[in-house]
């Protein structure tokens, strides 16, 4: 009997350490992208942003995207904080899951980004 829930803990562990290196959820992250008026911005596709000077999102890594939105959510108050009057907002309305799902993706979206020479 302790072996039966030795080995029922071990595979509960497994099945929650695989769920959280996973990554985020794009259809989640889809749903949250249109919650929160990111295409307002950066286009419906994420990839026509309606001024030249903000960002194209899709198909951006996903590390990078993560880092851009916490560094926003930390603001000017903190070391390796961003400042952007709109982004700052923006950003400290989402979750450490909001975040994680926008940019899964975002990553997934097809770009015209050059990543790689």
């Amino acid at each position: 009997m302790k072996k039966l829930f030795l080995l029922a803990g071990a595979a509960l562990s497994l099945s929650v350490a695989a769920n959280s290196w996973a990554g985020g959820d794009i259809n989640a992250g889809k749903a949250a992208v249109e919650k929160y008026g990111c295409v307002a911005c950066h286009g419906a596709d994420l990839n026509s942003p309606i001024d030249p000077t903000y960002p194209r999102l899709a198909g951006q890594p996903e590390t990078y995207l993560k880092h851009a939105l916490v560094s926003y959510q930390r603001g000017a108050d903190v070391a390796n904080g961003r400042v952007n009057a709109i982004m700052n907002g923006q950003a400290k309305a989402l979750s450490a899951k909001d975040i994680e799902n926008i940019a899964a993706y975002a990553h997934s979206l097809p770009s015209s980004l050059v990543l790689k020479k």
